[in-house]
């Protein structure tokens, strides 16, 4: 079984379009959605609008769970004061633009998904099973806490996002955490291209007993990136983000990276 995971899609309508036409095209049998639908791009509508017209369920991430309860930040887990300045701007634009409809959904959105595929215990989160906004990095996160997670939370895999930045890693008895990627804005590596998960789940031999099989792959999505930023400049939102979306590379909500991320990008 072929399973689709989508990770912080943050306004980016077009990107989120491109993703569901390809992983049909791959015969997947499933789609999810990890949280954080608004944020960064233009007309969040869009996206809540595609999201419950396909019947994807979703996770409820830092962004929903603020618009849907009218918080006054995004809860986004920042402490660098540039970070936060962006993200409010950011913030602020998408509770604005979300109508009243979608923010009731959003509320009622639960913060994990559980689901069995031949045995196999699927946990869906955004941050990490523990905490929403819990940001688990790929150079910072021992192989130690994810075997932990995984038993306290008894999970054989465990699917988040939040970062910005896809990973994966196996654990003890053929176990994974995946971080899915993101959606919504390119990955500070130079390209425009986004990322989402594809997770292959099969059946070991051996029957009941046996460890189910994992193969994880991760999809670069092409989209009409050029006319995202004209809608961006178009309804005023941040330059710093345009030039992200047509350089690939971060020009906010840098602080928050890890020394060894951080090396990779251009700032």
């Amino acid at each position: 079984m072929r399973i689709a995971f989508f990770g912080g899609v943050y306004n980016n309508y077009l990107a989120l379009q491109a993703a569901i036409e390809d992983a049909r095209r791959r015969d997947t049998q499933g789609m999810y959605c990890l949280g954080d639908l608004g944020a960064f791009g233009p007309y969040p509508d869009r996206v809540c609008e595609m999201i419950r017209e396909h019947e994807i369920d979703c996770v409820q991430g830092n962004y929903d769970h603020s618009i849907g309860n009218d918080l006054q930040d995004c809860q986004c887990g920042y402490t660098d004061p540039r970070d936060n300045y962006f993200a409010q701007i950011s913030y602020e634009y998408t509770y604005e633009n979300t109508n009243d409809d979608h923010k009731r959904w959003m509320r009622k959105l639960d913060k994990e998904i559980r689901f069995e595929r031949y045995g196999a215990r699927f946990l869906l989160c955004h941050g990490s099973p523990r905490k929403t906004n819990e940001f688990l990095w790929e150079s910072t996160t021992s192989t130690h806490f994810l075997n932990k997670l995984a038993e306290d939370f008894q999970a054989d895999l465990i699917l988040g996002t939040h970062t910005g930045v896809h990973w994966h890693r196996e654990l003890q008895g053929g176990r994974r955490f995946v971080n899915v990627g993101v959606l919504g804005r390119p990955e500070n590596d130079g390209r425009s291209n986004v990322w989402y998960a594809i997770v292959d789940v099969k059946e070991a031999i051996g029957g009941a007993a046996a460890t189910p099989l994992f193969q994880v792959e991760f999809v670069p999505v092409q989209y009409d990136y050029q006319r995202l930023a004209g809608e961006m400049r178009a309804e005023k939102l941040p330059e710093e983000f345009v030039q992200t979306t047509l350089t690939g590379w971060w020009t906010t909500c840098l602080e928050v990276l890890p020394a060894k991320e951080r090396r990779r990008g251009k700032y």
